[in-house]
Parts: structure tokens; sequence; C-alpha cells
């Protein structure tokens, strides 16, 4: 971006904060409806809109497209309990200031004979409009979704829901080309011809939409809940000490390996294992024989879960350009600072005061001490004896996008780090294992230099002095201002020595 642009000057490292602009207020509780063929969901976001919160989240299984290829019509069942929901959910809303709620309806109220019926009556009786898309929209806003959480995304975006399937192709912050199926496991549910004909279907169908789209071999993103829950599954199988499902990455082994797992598996002792609802497991074996032909059709070299999708991608329609551009990450890290910090701005001034020691950092890694910067007095208000496992906790399990695994567990050692000198003896260290020893000590460091800087507290705009690395002599020096000079107390002349040991440096201090 253009460094003449407002949102950069006078801003320095982070840029201009945008959450508190009216176009970024606006947006800070929204109100999503999705009636798909399988669930009814509302979501209300909250918070920086870049990066929301998730306010509020409730799931009702209605099983809309149950028995549709048999009657062409609405479940009548799921039909009384979808609109029963969307009944609570337009009360909620209002309840909770979102404004008007967005609300869209999928595959099952688009190809069922009283789809229009449904969505009439939805609107005569909740005053809710409800916008049906097409197969092609539902890509695109899926794909949109996938770039909330990732704004340089690329690859191959596929939405599974309870009777369609979408593919949608990304690159440089855009939605390219987009096609549907009905490769929804509810609707392969209902075929005739037993397996044989079902998986014939699957390869022919993904055949078509390969001649349509190309072989994709970068990412595949996989978007919709019954892809969650073949990633619970996954994580089952391996003992996989993360559980958090958004950018949980599989390769096309592990795939092929938890697919043939859930073939030979007990269902209801899978189900219980990787703590998956009776109603989405149901689905999960025909989710799974897709899941094989897609990988095996498109050849993705990595394939990435999302927990981001169409409510996601609503938000994002949303959005101004300039505030999509943003890095989420970042943007969630400036609105907890501003809400919870005791000192909020401080944060700039200390990955000022500690970026000498990281100058030769990638930008992967700069935009994970910013955030650890803009972090570190969050968690203040914890019970001291457990702030510094809390902060890691907040970092590996917290809604943040733009986050892989391992810089999760980099940013929550950090962050503990800022607490404590030590690591050994947490409930985490399972987790530390995601992260190389090299990462895990160069996160110490960070925590510690965290932990110094933050005993030199001043006006967010005030000169502290400066510290400079020279890593070939393995001297770390420490020059403070004349103003800073007095709080270099006993407490952060010990915390200034711990950094130094975990450095393995020399310290030369001047301005005393």
């Amino acid at each position: 971006m253009d460094s003449s642009d407002p949102a950069h000057q006078d801003a320095g490292p982070f840029g201009r904060a945008l959450f508190d602009k009216p176009s970024a207020r606006a947006l800070s509780r929204v109100g999503v409806v999705d009636v798909g063929s399988n669930s009814v969901r509302l979501v209300v976001f909250d918070g920086a809109a870049r990066s929301p919160a998730y306010f509020f989240n409730e799931k009702i299984m209605c099983a809309l497209g149950a028995g549709m290829s048999e009657t062409g019509r609405l479940n009548p069942e799921g039909r009384k309990r979808a609109l029963a929901a969307i009944k609570r959910f337009q009360l909620l809303g209002e309840g909770m200031g979102t404004g008007p709620l967005s609300a869209v309806a999928t595959a099952a109220v688009r190809e069922a004979e009283d789809g229009p019926e449904f969505r009439d009556q939805v609107e005569t009786e909740t005053g809710l409009k409800l916008f049906v898309i097409d197969g092609r929209e539902e890509a695109r806003l899926s794909a949109q979704g996938v770039l909330l959480g990732w704004p340089g995304a690329y690859g191959l975006v596929c939405d599974i829901g309870g009777s369609s399937m979408e593919l949608a192709e990304i690159n440089g912050g855009h939605v390219g080309n987009r096609v549907s199926s009905h490769l929804g496991p509810l609707k392969l549910r209902d075929m005739k011809g037993g397996k044989k004909a079902r998986k014939a279907h699957i390869r022919e169908t993904l055949a078509a939409m390969r001649d349509e789209l190309g072989p994709q071999r970068n990412r595949l993103f996989l978007v919709g809940g019954s892809w969650r829950a073949i990633a619970k599954v996954d994580m089952a199988r391996r003992g996989y000490p993360l559980h958090v499902l958004h950018e949980y990455r599989m390769t096309p082994s592990a795939v092929r390996d938890t697919v043939n797992f859930i073939a030979k598996s007990d269902i209801e002792e899978l189900r219980q294992q990787a703590g998956v609802s009776t109603a989405r497991m149901s689905l999960v074996p025909n989710a799974a024989e897709v899941l094989s032909e897609v990988v095996k059709t498109f050849k993705p070299r990595d394939i990435a879960i999302s927990s981001y999708g169409i409510r996601e991608g609503l938000l994002y329609e949303q959005m101004p350009q300039q505030l999509r551009d943003r890095d989420p990450l970042i943007e969630a890290c400036r609105f907890a600072e501003s809400k919870d910090a005791r000192v909020p701005g401080f944060g700039k001034v200390l990955y000022n005061f500690i970026q000498p020691l990281f100058k030769s950092a990638g930008p992967e890694r700069t935009r994970l001490i910013k955030a650890a910067c803009l972090l570190h007095d969050v968690s203040w208000r914890a019970h001291p004896d457990y702030r510094a496992e809390d902060c890691f906790d907040n970092a590996t399990r917290a809604n943040l996008g733009g986050l892989k695994h391992s810089e999760r567990v980099f940013l929550g050692l950090a962050l503990l780090h800022r607490y404590s000198n030590k690591r050994d003896g947490t409930r985490f260290e399972d987790l530390y294992g995601l992260v190389t020893e090299k990462d895990q000590l160069e996160a110490e460091i960070l925590g510690k230099a965290m932990r110094f800087g933050a005993m030199l507290w001043l006006k967010k705009n005030a000169d502290l002095g400066e510290m400079r690395w020279f890593p070939k002599k393995k001297v770390l020096e420490l020059r403070l201002s004349v103003k800073a000079a007095p709080l270099f107390g006993e407490v952060a002349a010990a915390r200034f020595a711990s950094l130094t040991d975990s450095l393995g440096a020399e310290s030369v201090i001047k301005g005393l």
C-alpha cells in the first residue's frame, strides 16, 4: 500500500488503526443466518471487523435437504425446525443489537419444489429476507470467507454442504473460476445403486469439474462441517495435541490414511473418540469418499481446514478494500490492546525498543513479533500464579486469523515468557513439539525481551533509549534515555540479565 495512504502516515510499524473508523464501526456487530441443506446457523460477529470475534454462534441440525432426491421437496420436519430456528435467531439479533440480519439459503432451498414457498414464509413470519443463492455465488462467498482469514491465500477452496459441493479458485486476494456440484453427503446418501454407483458418480463429477478448473497443485482449503468432522477424526487418529481446527494441516497421504481408517472403524466408536455429533457423523462416510476423490483428482500439495466460509464471506463482502487489505492477525491484536491493555499504544513503543534483536527476521516472523508486542499486556487481570499459562492458552486457542498452528505455539511461548523465565512443567508441554527447538529459543528471547521492556513504561511516544545486538560478538548493548534510566531498578536489571543469558551474550549498559 502507498505510504501516502492515511492509514500509514505517522503510524509507525503497525499502520494507522482502522477498527474505529466509521466504515469498520458499521461492521462491529453483524449477524448472519446461513440456511443450509443440513443445518441452520446464526453467527454474530463482534469486535475488530477485519478479524472479528464470534460473539454468538448457534447451529440447529435441521436436515432440510434430507430425502429431497426422492420427493423433490424440503424435509417437512426439517422445514418446521428451520423456521422455528430462524424465528429465534431474528429475536436474538434484535436483542444483541446487530441491525438487520444478513440471511442466505443454499442448495436445499434453491432446488426444492417448495423452496420459494419456504422463502416467502420466512419473510412473512419473521420479516427476514432470505436470499437464495446459486452454486457459483455460494462458492464465491465461501472463498471470500477463506480470504478473511488468509488475505494472500492461493489455491482451491472446496466447500461441502449437505446437498452440494463447490470449488473456487483463489489467488492474489481474488476469487477466480467457480463450479458447483451435487456431491453433498445428504444427496449422495439418497442415491440408488449402492457404493459402486456412488463412487463412479463422484469420480465422474470431479473429472468434469477438473476439466473446467484444471489441476490444482497448490493448497486445498476445506470449508464445511463434514470436512471439519473428518479433520477431528484425523486429529484423534494421530493423537494431535492442539485441538484447533482452523489452519489444521493434512497431507494427501494423511487424508488417504484417515479415509481408510473411517471405512474400517465402527462409526459410533469413532464419533465418541473424535467428539462429533451423531447427525454430523452420519454424513462422514460419504463425505470421506468425496474427499478421497477430490485429493486424487486435483492433487494438492497441502490441505488446510478453514473454519471460515460462507458466513465470514458475507462479512468480507461488506468490507471496504482498505480494510480487506489489512493483516487480520495484527488488526485483532491491535483491537485487543486497545480494549484490554493497561497502557494502550505501548505495544508500538515496545516493538521499536526490542526490534534491534530481530533485524534478521523475515516478514512472517516479524508479524509474530508485532503481534506479541501488541498482546504483551492484555492478560494482566489474570491471577499472577496463572498469568503465564493464561497467555499461552489465549494465543494457542483464541480466534485469531492468519496463524498456522506452529505460529500459534510460537506466539504462545513468547507470551508465556513475557511472565515467566521457564516453560518446563506447564500443562502445555505436549504442544511445544509443534515448533523446533530453535524456534522455542527464539520465542523465549522474544518473551524475555518484552518482559524486560515492559519494566520501562513511559508515555507511548516516549524515548526509552535503545538496545543494540551484535550477534557475531555476542554482545547486547543497552543505552537508556535520561528519562528511562531511573526505571532500571533491581527487577529490571534481573530481567535484562535473564535476556542476556538466553542470548548467550555479554551485556554493556550505558546511560546509568
